[in-house]
This record gives C-alpha cells, structure tokens and sequence, in this order.
C-alpha cells in the first residue's frame, strides 16, 4: 500500500511537470486543450482527487511563473475532478471520462468564470455564458487527443496493468464498438451548440458559424462511421 502511494506521488508529479511544459500548445485565453488531456489521462489513472490536485497545483504553478489568468483554475479543476468520477460511475468508460471533462470544464468551469474575471480579475465586457464556446472547444479537442491516447492503451492491456500498479481501481472497458460510434457522433451536437453560441457572445453576424455548426455534426458523423468501419473490419479484435 504504502509502495503504491508512493509510486502515485511520482506519477502525480510528472503529471504536473508534462501539464505546465505542454500548456502553451494551441493555447489563446480561454482554451487550453493540453490541460484538458491531461486532467483525462490522470483522472483514468489516478482518479477524481488526485486529477483535481493535478489541475490545481498546474494551475497554480501557471498563475505564478506565466502570468496565466485565474482561468488556469476555473477552466481545469472542475473538469478534473468530474472525468474521474464519471469514469468511475461509468465503471471505466473512457468516453464518461471526457464528457465529464467537457461538463465540468465547458459549463461549469466556464459560467464560474464569469464572476471570478469579472470581480477578482477585473476584466469587463464579459457575461455568463462568455467562456462556455471557447472552454467547449478546448475540453473536445484535448479530450479527444485523451481518448484515442487512452483507447490505444487499453487495447494493448497498458492501462489495466498501470492502473493495477497504482492501486486504483482497474476496469475491463466494456464499451462496444457502437456505443463508441454513437458517443463521437453526439460530439457532434456539442459543437453544434457551440459554434450556435458564438455569434450570439461576440455579437458576430457572419453566415460561417451556420456552416461550421452544420459542419461540425456532418464531421464528427462521418468520424464515427469512419471508426465503426474501421473497428468491425474483418480480423479486428474488439478489446472487451
């Protein structure tokens, strides 16, 4: 027991080392997919507390050395903590886990965002719903570099065995290649809202955000049709 706490702490630690390094990747002010991969891969690992302490003190360390706003906070702890309990309601879904992400990060983590950067941080122009497009985005793009990186590790037997040396608990993934399919598509309706939301935060009026929003369903469609395809081919192995 006391080998496996100690052997967390080290994971935790270079969990935090890779969030801070790989932060600045695609990131503007309000969307950092590379915070949301990990918040992912360490709540599969290392469950809801220790992803939430993950979060924080990357955050932390953000705020301190990079000057980040307290949306190095809002838009991370939150997720953080949900992916690893719906990951463990789920019993080791990993799809649970990135939409837990994309609702504690995308809507809660984004509406708490409001008040802080507007009465702690002092920005104006801001309203509820400011943050929800662009935190959105960040929590799909990051979550699903997380996925493919986590499914890749359950095929090859990887997670369980780390998870097993970790003394978390250990799942055998129980989804279907179908239920996968069907989870990217509704992805899709996600960034439908989004892209909808958009015109109306920032008072845009041009006709690409229609398009986007229809595009953004027929491209995650045609991704999960793409994996069912893939996943059913003759000689695949579903990993069960």
């Amino acid at each position: 027991m006391k080998q496996n706490k100690v052997l967390k702490m080290i994971v935790l630690a270079m969990m935090i080392a890779i969030g801070v390094v790989i932060s600045p990747i695609l990131r503007v002010e309000g969307m950092c997919p590379m915070a949301h991969f990990i918040n992912v891969t360490c709540a599969v690992l290392l469950g809801p507390w220790y992803s939430l302490l993950c979060a924080f003190l990357i955050g932390v360390l953000r705020m301190s050395f990079m000057g980040i706003p307290p949306l190095a906070l809002t838009g991370a702890i939150f997720g953080a903590f949900l992916s690893g309990i719906f990951y463990r309601l789920s019993k080791g879904k990993i799809l649970m886990a990135v939409l837990g992400e994309i609702i504690g990060t995308g809507i809660i983590g984004a509406i708490i965002s409001f008040p802080v950067m507007t009465y702690l941080w002092g920005k104006e122009g801001l309203t509820w719903f400011f943050y929800v497009p662009s935190f959105i985005c960040g929590t799909l793009i990051g979550g699903s570099i997380a996925f493919f990186f986590l499914r890749k590790m359950v095929e090859n037997g990887m997670l369980r065995k780390m998870q097993e040396m970790l003394g978390t608990p250990a799942y055998f993934d129980q989804s279907s290649t179908l239920s996968n399919a069907v989870t990217i598509a509704a992805f899709g309706g996600i960034t439908f809202v989004v892209f909808l939301l958009v015109p109306q935060v920032f008072h845009l009026q041009a006709e690409i955000w229609k398009l986007l929003a229809y595009g953004s369903v027929a491209g995650f469609c045609l991704v999960a049709v793409i994996y069912f395809i893939v996943k059913t081919l003759p000689g695949k192995k579903e990993v069960a």
